[in-house]
C-alpha cells in the first residue's frame, strides 16, 4: 500500500472510531482485537517461558515468541487486505473499520472523564475510576495524586493508543497498525521488569520503545500546538517543559506527551510512584503546581480533544497531498 491508500485509511479510521468507539455488544460476542492478541501471548508465554531455564534462554525464548506473534499477525492483516481488495472501490470501508478497532480516540476519552466525574463525587470514587487506567496502588492516591495519574494517563495512551497506531496505519495500512499494536500489547503483557519476565520480556520492552519513538515526538508537538489555540494552556510553557524534561522521565518515550501535558497546563506530573507497594523513582514533569483535581483533568481532555482534531487535520492534509 501506498501513501494515497494509508493516509486516507488512516483518516477514515479515526473519524469512524471517534463516532462509533468500538461497540460494547460486538465485545461481547467476539472479543477485541487486542484480546486475541493477548490470549496468543499468554500462550506464547505459558510455553516458552519457562523458569528453569537460564536467563539467556528465557531471552532467546522470548525473542523467538515475539517473532512468531509478528508473523502470525502480519499473515493475519495481509488476508484481510486481500479480502477486502475483492470489494474494489470500496476496500476502504472495511479496512477503516477494521484499523478503526486499533485506536482509543474514544474509549481513552470516556475512562480519563469517569475520573473526574468520579473526584466530583468523592475520593473513594475517583481512586476506583483511576484503577482501571493506572497500574500504581490507587489507595496511596490522595485528591491530587488521582488527578494527576489521570492526566499522565491520558497524555501516555494518547501516544500509545491514537498517534502512534495512526502514524504505523498511515505507513504500513492494515499490517502496520495491526503489528504495532501486537508489539504494544506484548510489551503491556509481559515487557516488566518482575523474575519471570526480564528475560522473557525483553525484546518486546526493547521494540515496544522503538516503535513508539517517533509517536511520542509528534503526540508532543501536537500537543503544544494544540495549547496555542486553547485559552487556559501555554504552549510556550509546553514546549519549555518538553526540552527540559523528557528526557529525565524513565520511558524513552512517556516523558514526551507527559510533559507537554504538565506545561501546558502549568502542572508537575509523573515524579515518585508507589505501584503496588513498590515505590518508583521518576523525574517530574513540568515545574507548576502538584495540586491539581477535577477540573484539571476536564482541562487536560479539552487540550487532548483539540489534539486529536490536529491529527485528523494531519491526516486529511497528507491525503490531499499523496492524492494530488
Amino acid at each position: 500500500m501506498n501513501l494515497s491508500e494509508t493516509l486516507p485509511l488512516a483518516l477514515a479510521a479515526l473519524m469512524i472510531e471517534a463516532a462509533l468507539g468500538y461497540p460494547q455488544g460486538l465485545y461481547a460476542r467476539i472479543g477485541h482485537p487486542v484480546t486475541w492478541l493477548g490470549a496468543l501471548i499468554a500462550a506464547l508465554d505459558r510455553t516458552l517461558n519457562r523458569e528453569a531455564d537460564s536467563a539467556m534462554r528465557r531471552k532467546a525464548a522470548g525473542v523467538a515468541a515475539l517473532l512468531v506473534l509478528l508473523a502470525m499477525t502480519l499473515i493475519a492483516s495481509l488476508l484481510l487486505v486481500k479480502l477486502s481488495a475483492l470489494l474494489g472501490p470500496l476496500a476502504l470501508l472495511p479496512l477503516a473499520l477494521l484499523a478503526s478497532s486499533l485506536i482509543a480516540q474514544r474509549s481513552l476519552h470516556e475512562h480519563v472523564a469517569r475520573v473526574a466525574d468520579g473526584l466530583e463525587t468523592g475520593l473513594p470514587d475517583g481512586r476506583k475510576a483511576v484503577s482501571m487506567i493506572v497500574g500504581r496502588n490507587p489507595e496511596s492516591l490522595d485528591e491530587a495524586g488521582v488527578a494527576r495519574a489521570a492526566i499522565e494517563s491520558l497524555a501516555e495512551n494518547f501516544s500509545d493508543g491514537i498517534t502512534a497506531p495512526t502514524f504505523w496505519l498511515a505507513v504500513g495500512g492494515l499490517p502496520g497498525i495491526a503489528l504495532y499494536k501486537a508489539v504494544n500489547t506484548a510489551d503491556s503483557m509481559i515487557g516488566h521488569k518482575t523474575s519471570r519476565h526480564l528475560a522473557f520480556g525483553w525484546a518486546a520492552a526493547r521494540l515496544d520503545d522503538l516503535v513508539n519513538l517517533p509517536a511520542s515526538r509528534l503526540t508532543a508537538l501536537l500537543l503544544v500546538a494544540s495549547a496555542a489555540t486553547m485559552p487556559e494552556a501555554d504552549a510556550a510553557a509546553a514546549w519549555r517543559a518538553v526540552r527540559r524534561d523528557a528526557g529525565r522521565h524513565r520511558s524513552p518515550n512517556a516523558g514526551w506527551p507527559e510533559a507537554a501535558m504538565a506545561g501546558a497546563l502549568g502542572l508537575r506530573l509523573a515524579g515518585p510512584r508507589i505501584y503496588g507497594a513498590v515505590r518508583v523513582e521518576d523525574g517530574w514533569m513540568g515545574d507548576g503546581r502538584a495540586e491539581a483535581g477535577a477540573a484539571d483533568i476536564r482541562r487536560a481532555l479539552a487540550l487532548y480533544r483539540r489534539a486529536c482534531l490536529l491529527l485528523w487535520g494531519l491526516a486529511a492534509l497528507g491525503t490531499l497531498v499523496a492524492l494530488a
